[in-house]
């Protein structure tokens, strides 16, 4: 009695602490819904096999993120150095740790009059940084820049075989998970200029989630209350056999 008890308050004490990083997610989720280029996280669970303290074999409860790379809205802002990509792609940004990958074209100029993020990172074109000669350029679908009638580079925008094959960093910026994960040329981009793509959040969704989760979480609470009073007479009545 006194092993099986203990069992259920693990499974229970482990599925709690689950329900409380998936709590965490919901609440980022939300806090993200108007932050552009926003992806969505979520949470799978399955069963896995470990050892216990006495090298026994039992079955766990394991957790991993997923990252839903649906496409969000397009929002028009009317600004020129604006940017949404309709379909698959991505932004190559240079980052002080390496070049990184998003769908949030929020861009601005720096003072060196490069197309930069709003945190002062690098947007890549086909030949590098970009620099522009003011705000007033023309940005075709395929990511062609023209200024004055005249081209002065591309974006620079890639795709990957698997797109699950990266993880966010921060926000709105993505990595390769290793170095299999290869990027790739995207052959026919689809680039809105004046347009953002907005976070693919569903509010709605999130907050009745956010219920469901925590009517869990509560249920687990009653459940280990309940092991814990059934261990407690199970002790009780072991000392009152003598």
């Amino acid at each position: 009695m006194f092993i099986q008890d203990r069992l259920g308050m693990i499974e229970g004490t482990e599925t709690m602490l689950a329900q409380e990083r998936r709590l965490d997610q919901i609440a980022n989720n939300l806090a993200n819904v108007n932050t552009a280029g926003f992806k969505k996280e979520d949470v799978t669970f399955w069963e896995m096999m470990f050892k216990t303290a006495d090298n026994r074999e039992r079955v766990g409860k394991g957790l991993q993120v997923i990252t839903d790379l649906k496409q969000g809205g397009a929002e028009q802002t009317g600004s020129p150095l604006d940017f949404a990509i309709n379909g698959p792609g991505f932004f190559k940004i240079q980052t002080p740790s390496g070049v990184r990958y998003t769908r949030d074209g929020n861009f601005t100029l720096n003072s060196q009059g490069q197309l930069s993020t709003a945190d002062g990172n690098l947007v890549l074109g086909d030949g590098g940084a970009v620099t522009l000669p003011n705000q007033h350029v023309q940005v075709g679908r395929d990511g062609q820049i023209t200024a004055d009638g005249k081209p002065i580079g591309r974006l620079d925008i890639v795709t990957f075989v698997d797109p699950q094959g990266l993880e966010k960093e921060g926000n709105s910026l993505f990595r390769p998970k290793d170095a299999t994960v290869a990027e790739q040329p995207l052959e026919a981009p689809n680039v809105q200029q004046g347009f953002l793509e907005g976070s693919n959040v569903n509010t709605v969704a999130e907050l009745t989630e956010m219920i469901d989760v925590q009517r869990a979480y509560q249920s687990q609470q009653k459940a280990i209350q309940t092991t814990d009073e059934l261990d407690q007479q199970s002790t009780s009545r072991v000392g009152k056999l003598t």
